[in-house]
């Protein structure tokens, strides 16, 4: 099994992040070969809640230019996790 550290690489704080903290749902920055299974044991051993739900989204790098220069950022999975009724978890 792999560690938890490298397929969750951190949590996202982001305006749509902070507007679906209401629903339990948190937003997770995670490794592109990891898949739901290992998303959700991965948050479980992290922050010790229990995992209702994992959706998880490729999001493409985009091409940004400098000068004559054309190069893009990095793709990245985004993973939305969903906890069950009385988990939460601290992001202070």
């Amino acid at each position: 099994m792999r560690d938890p550290h490298d397929i969750v690489k951190g949590m996202i704080r982001t305006e749509k992040g902070s507007a679906i903290l209401a629903l339990n749902k948190y937003l997770f920055w995670v490794d592109k070969a990891a898949n739901k299974i290992e998303v959700k044991r991965a948050i479980e051993d992290m922050y010790k809640v229990k995992v209702d739900n994992v959706n998880t989204v490729m999001m493409r790098g985009k091409l940004k230019r400098v000068r004559y220069a054309v190069g893009k950022t990095p793709d990245w999975k985004k993973a939305i996790v969903t906890l069950k009724e009385g988990s939460k978890i601290d992001i202070t």
